[in-house]
């Protein structure tokens, strides 16, 4: 039987609208309740903060220090892999943020995917098959970041060396010498772009296999979810070895560098990949239901979710923000029962059935204080 990542205690300074604040938390079910615009989503966010080095919603730690505040402090005492951890994050608004786990500085935010998971489900995400492909990549990014540190330490590679592309193309006619350094940040591009591409495929595959069965069982097995992992058109065997699928990115990028040089943007790569969704055999984005489109947005979720359990043994932290309000009592009923066995935060604006299905506490929050 499988065990639980959890958050046994999370202290907050300076933080959004915590000016200061603490909370112990059950190892089962947390429903976290209040108006909106009080400070529940920004409970979640330092929880998912914590476990991942980054925010679903802000771009910069900055934004996350309250208006009246210099710096912030998130403090997580955590439960995972039969150990206890600490996990501390300082923020600055001058100078670069500082994260220990157990009082040790760690160099990158991969790092914390060593301590504890979470799986964060937000409204938004039950569009997920309707948006474009960035969000799907956003998906796939935001789950192997925490999965397999060296995916994060791939696509931190990758980011960099096509900023760097893009700032070439951008402004080599000005500065034509810049033309010599691209073939160096083309091949960095390749080199990491071959480990995201072999990340992705496995982890598609996975998904696939899981989500599929999640599918069937919301829709009574009327339906039937699959997935197709998407990348550069030169590929056409996604879970071919490194050099295989180097050669075909230089293959792809090559073809393109009149295109790029022309329009002074970096066309070739797996930074345009997609994740392909068919309900039926059709096209989910196209010609899906809104129900249906949901029901696979839920299988994807949960999807994730068992995967990082089956990894690591544990379930990871669920952070569950307003979503079941968005969902009809069957889709309701079908997430609730499969959400059990990990420990889980759910917010809501009003007490209802939920704590008395699965136990646990429940937390007010108004204005940044939590009871």
């Amino acid at each position: 039987m499988a065990c639980a990542m959890r958050i046994d205690r999370l202290e907050l300074e300076g933080f959004r609208n915590y000016v200061q604040e603490s909370a112990d938390f059950d190892p089962g079910c947390n429903v976290i309740c209040g108006e909106n615009a009080q400070g529940k989503t920004n409970l979640l966010e330092a929880i998912g903060y914590l476990s991942r080095g980054r925010s679903p919603r802000a771009r910069t730690d900055r934004e996350m220090i309250g208006f009246q505040e210099e710096t912030a402090r998130l403090t997580a005492q955590v439960y995972s892999r039969k150990r206890e951890f600490q996990v501390q994050a300082d923020l600055f608004r001058g100078r670069r943020r500082k994260i220990t786990v157990n009082q040790v500085p760690i160099k990158t935010s991969a790092a914390l995917g060593d301590v504890y998971h979470t799986v964060l489900f937000q409204p938004e995400d039950l569009y997920l098959i309707r948006e474009g492909a960035a969000a799907r990549r956003r998906f796939l990014d935001t789950a192997l970041c925490q999965l397999r540190p060296r995916y994060a330490a791939a696509l931190s590679g990758y980011e960099r060396a096509r900023e760097q592309k893009t700032r070439i193309l951008r402004d080599f006619d000005q500065y034509p010498g810049l033309l010599e350094a691209l073939p160096e940040f083309n091949e960095q591009m390749i080199r990491f772009g071959a480990a995201l591409i072999q990340y992705r495929h496995q982890f598609c595959l996975r998904l696939g296999e899981i989500a599929a069965v999640h599918h069937r069982e919301c829709s009574g097995g009327k339906e039937t979810l699959e997935l197709q992992y998407q990348t550069v058109s030169t590929i056409e065997d996604s879970g071919a070895d490194a050099a295989v699928l180097a050669d075909r990115l230089r293959n792809h990028m090559e073809s393109h560098r009149e295109a790029e040089l022309a329009s002074r943007l970096c066309l070739s790569g797996p930074h345009k990949d997609d994740l392909f969704v068919s309900v039926d055999g059709r096209d989910a984005k196209q010609y899906a239901s809104q129900g249906q489109t949901r029901t696979a947005a839920l299988a994807l979720k949960l999807a994730e979710r068992e995967i990082y359990k089956n990894a690591s043994e544990e379930y990871p932290v669920l952070l569950l923000d307003d979503v079941l309000s968005e969902l009809d009592p069957k889709r309701q009923e079908f997430v609730l029962n499969r959400i059990a066995g990990g420990q889980v935060f759910i917010t809501c604006c009003e007490e209802d059935r939920l704590p008395s299905l699965l136990g646990g506490r429940v937390f007010h929050v108004k204005q940044g204080t939590i009871w």
